[in-house]
This record gives structure tokens, C-alpha cells and sequence, in this order.
């Protein structure tokens, strides 16, 4: 049986209050489907440099988030190519991105 999921929407300003709640600025950058669409975070720290989280499952389907591009700190182009490519990929996502030096991840499941 699988675990019971958020609507997406839910989840989205779960996020956003929980990054609120630490005075930390975030915001939304792109809606997708408010059900069923995955999320995707940008965590800049800075103008030039970010990381890209985006929701997955692992093989017992737990979910966590994956770091896209490979490394926790990406030049920001490099950042907005992995963005776009997700995108592509997946017409329904949400685009999260938070303004943070420090990198904090404050959503809830472990980094995959």
C-alpha cells in the first residue's frame, strides 16, 4: 500500500511558511499542477552561485530530494540550465526558489 501524498499546493506553502517562519525569503517562480506536480528548489546563495534540490522517491519510494547538477553549489547558469531541463522534462513542476547564504534545507525528508 502506498503512503498517502500531499496535493502538491499544500506542500508548496508548507515550504514557503516554513521558510517564513525563519525570515528566509522564498517565493514562487513557477506554478505547475496544484495535485500532482513535483517541486523543484533553487537555494541561491548568492547572485552567482545555487543549489538545485528537486522532490524524488528512492527504491522503497520513501520520499527525499535529489540534488541536481551533481555538486551542493553550482554557478548560477549552470543552476538555471539543470531549471530548465527539469522543465522540459516535466511541463507540471514547481519551481521554489529560496534566498539564502547559509544554503539551509528546511523541508522535511532526507537528501538522496
Amino acid at each position: 500500500m502506498s503512503e498517502a501524498r500531499l496535493k502538491t499546493r499544500l506542500l508548496v506553502q508548507a515550504i514557503l511558511r516554513r521558510y517564513d517562519q525563519e525570515t528566509i525569503p522564498a517565493y514562487i517562480r513557477r506554478k505547475g499542477d496544484p495535485d500532482a506536480g513535483t517541486i523543484l528548489l533553487k537555494i541561491a546563495y548568492g547572485p552567482a552561485e545555487a543549489m538545485v534540490l528537486s522532490q524524488a522517491r528512492d527504491a522503497e519510494g520513501r520520499a527525499g530530494w535529489l540534488r541536481l547538477g551533481g555538486a551542493e553549489r553550482l554557478e548560477d547558469a549552470a543552476a538555471e540550465a539543470a531549471i530548465e531541463k527539469a522543465v522540459r522534462r516535466d511541463p507540471d513542476l514547481y519551481v521554489i526558489e529560496i534566498e539564502d547564504a547559509k544554503g539551509r534545507i528546511l523541508v522535511e525528508g532526507p537528501l538522496l
